[in-house]
């Protein structure tokens, strides 16, 4: 909490230095600060179908997340727009179905974790021809769990400005730990924190294109269509799966998987006060598993400086074909997982979130022009239940 109030601070004077320096309407040629986020989030959740312990037992978790966004912008001598993105995040959790991995509740190293995702961003943008490309690093590291990204794109508007097509291609190149079960290690180890446990490597590739188009003042669409290649060690090592014979395995999935998404999104503006975004995702993979998603947010302006948005999601899935509950896959099975993300369920998920953005700023410091508060409560079918709470600050 100390770093986040000097990180706070520290914003403060740049912004400030900054509002004073530029005073006029002209495009910046030096690098300028134009925007930065902090947002922090409390999440919870609780439910009896942890994987860790073959699809029973406790799921209780709890997670504290800080993140710091922050873009800067120059225009060059060609007058493109360059933006420039740096942003980091650091969650902690605490995790009762984690820490079942020893079978000793509340001893292991597992119980526990912390989570740091460091990002870089680029994108230059040439507004009389309506170009625009971007690029992109990000990494992530926590005890079982290191990831290397990378990203490209590309976006083109239309002649008359109304559309927009975009192209983005993404990898990521990861690490995970071989973390078994502590009655499946060999030679009875204990599983300390500092064991060899050795890794495998997990590698994503995703093609994403859209389309956005303006139909009139009112109304905007948006297509979207991914393309997702997972391939190396799909499994956790640390799901268990109890065979109909009371053995108990270590959850084995397929090296390879092939994601589709499509979706649209739309949103109209019902006058001056009231905003409807509305969402919808098919998505199908070669696991067999297929889902629907559907989402619903109405944004209200009560006054010219406060607006809230109450929101909806509904999302139903069916099962994937290697999923089986706790003691019904058999010897016969080459693939098998008792995770139930990839059960057949359905779930809910809604709250509202209050904005305040004054035209002066917030609490007499005119840099910080928006305060969102946003709570959520969701639910899944197969008895699982969460609620999430975050706050944004942004300094512009």
């Amino acid at each position: 909490m100390k770093k986040i109030i000097i990180s706070i601070i520290a914003l403060f004077g740049i912004f400030n230095a900054q509002a004073q320096e530029n005073t006029s309407s002209e495009q910046p040629k030096k690098l300028t600060l134009d925007e930065a986020n902090l947002v922090s989030s409390y999440y919870k959740q609780d439910g009896n179908n942890s994987a860790v312990t073959g699809g029973i037992g406790t799921e209780k978790l709890t997670d504290i997340s800080n993140t710091i966004d922050v873009t800067m912008v120059k225009y060059d001598k060609k007058e493109r727009k360059n933006k420039f993105g740096f942003s980091v995040g650091i969650d902690h959790y605490t995790s009762a179905s984690s820490d079942m991995i020893d079978l000793k509740a509340n001893s292991s190293a597992s119980h526990a974790d912390t989570r740091i995702y460091p990002a870089l961003s680029w994108s230059r943008e040439n507004e009389s021809k309506g170009t625009t490309l971007m690029a992109g690093v990000s990494y992530s590291t926590e005890f079982d769990y290191q990831s290397i990204g990378a990203n490209i794109g590309f976006s083109q508007k239309t002649a008359n400005k109304m559309g927009e097509f975009t192209a983005k291609f993404q990898a990521y190149l990861d690490q995970v730990k071989l973390i078994t079960p502590i009655e499946l290690r060999p030679n009875g180890s204990t599983g300390g924190e500092h064991d060899n446990y050795g890794t495998s490597g997990r590698n994503t590739y995703a093609l994403s294109l859209s389309y956005s188009q303006i139909i009139n003042q009112n109304f905007q669409v948006e297509l979207l269509a991914d393309g997702v290649q997972q391939t190396g060690y799909l499994s956790l090592p640390f799901h268990r799966v109890y065979f109909n014979d009371n053995s108990v395995h270590q959850e084995t999935l397929p090296d390879k998987r092939f994601k589709i998404p499509l979706g649209l999104r739309a949103n109209y503006f019902l006058g001056d006060k009231v905003i409807l975004r509305a969402y919808y995702r098919y998505y199908t993979d070669d696991w067999g598993l297929r889902s629907n998603t559907f989402s619903l947010e109405t944004p209200v302006k009560i006054s010219p400086f406060v607006s809230v948005s109450p929101f909806y999601r509904y999302y139903s899935q069916t099962s994937a074909k290697y999923f089986a509950p706790y003691q019904e896959h058999t010897a016969f099975d080459d693939f098998y997982t008792s995770n139930y993300d990839l059960s057949k369920f359905n779930s809910h998920f809604y709250g509202a979130g209050i904005r305040i953005n004054p035209k002066n700023g917030l609490f007499g410091i005119q840099c910080l022009n928006m305060i969102e508060i946003r709570y959520g409560h969701y639910t899944k079918s197969v008895g699982m239940k969460s609620d999430i709470i975050s706050l944004n600050l942004r300094f512009k």
